[in-house]
């Protein structure tokens, strides 16, 4: 039977291509038989004829992630910011004279800004800039740390000072200036040094209170209700520590200070200041 199959195979396959009809031999399907060493590897040819290796889109990838998800969070300004305490500007330097001990810009230090709400001092025809106990002076378009002129007066001290004492007459110093308080102007004046053989600084001061501002109050304000408080509270006690107490035995003095120190901080503290 299978030798008669085969002839009758090879005439028809005669009849058709003589018939001009095209036969075409299948493919195997895939998985039957070898593949090629490009199919083994995985390589593919593009329609321009190109070998490269295919590649998956995003989405069929494993846990494809969004462009956000592809890029570092950014850290917020707080996490970025240095906790730890505040650090001087280069350049500071220590006033410790009359056991002042505070840190100041140099003169001829130069800001593009000045700090946040200075007391404006006109003097002449020029415009001053306090804050913080520095004086600041336009420079162009920019400022610069100088000294202030004598005799010209502001209606505040600055927020730290040293009190001394100079032929009976209170000085206030800080960062090199030294102030009078003049009555008759209601402000107090820049004036010369006084001589140093004339100069008494006594061992304490009102300024040894730590105040801290409760309500907002910026430095302006609290120089102002240091000095008020102490002005009451001397009235008070009658006892000045920032005055010579030669008529004042010496037994009676420390107890004199606490009365002052006490009233001084109730003052204080009714106007919204933490005291210790």
């Amino acid at each position: 039977m299978t030798e008669h199959r085969i002839p009758k195979a090879r005439t028809l396959l005669a009849i058709l291509l003589s018939l001009g009809v095209s036969v075409a031999v299948a493919d195997p399907p895939r998985g039957d038989g070898p593949r090629s060493d490009d199919a083994r590897r995985g390589d593919f040819r593009s329609d321009d004829g190109r070998r490269g290796t295919p590649r998956p889109d995003d989405a069929s990838r494993p846990n494809p992630r969004p462009d956000d998800a592809r890029r570092p969070t950014p850290r917020p300004d707080n996490a970025r910011r240095d906790r730890s305490p505040p650090r001087l500007e280069p350049g500071y330097r220590l006033d410790s004279r009359y056991r002042h001990d505070r840190y100041y810009p140099p003169r001829g230090h130069y800001v593009d800004h000045l700090p946040s709400h200075p007391v404006v001092v006109p003097h002449r025809d020029t415009r001053y800039y306090f804050h913080g106990g520095v004086w600041y002076r336009p420079d162009g378009p920019r400022f610069i740390v100088t000294a202030p002129p004598f005799g010209l007066g502001i209606s505040i001290l600055p927020p730290y000072y040293t009190t001394l004492w100079a032929g009976g007459v209170p000085y206030y110093y800080a960062d090199e200036v030294y102030y009078n308080w003049r009555p008759e102007r209601r402000e107090y004046v820049v004036v010369e040094p006084p001589q140093e053989a004339d100069t008494y600084l006594p061992p304490s001061a009102p300024e040894q209170l730590f105040v801290y501002p409760k309500e907002g109050q910026d430095e302006q304000q609290m120089a102002t209700d240091r000095y008020e408080c102490h002005r009451w509270s001397v009235d008070q006690t009658g006892f000045d520590p920032v005055q010579p107490a030669a008529d004042i035995p010496a037994d009676q003095i420390e107890t004199k200070r606490a009365d002052y120190q006490r009233a001084t901080k109730a003052c204080l503290e009714a106007r919204g200041y933490s005291v210790r």
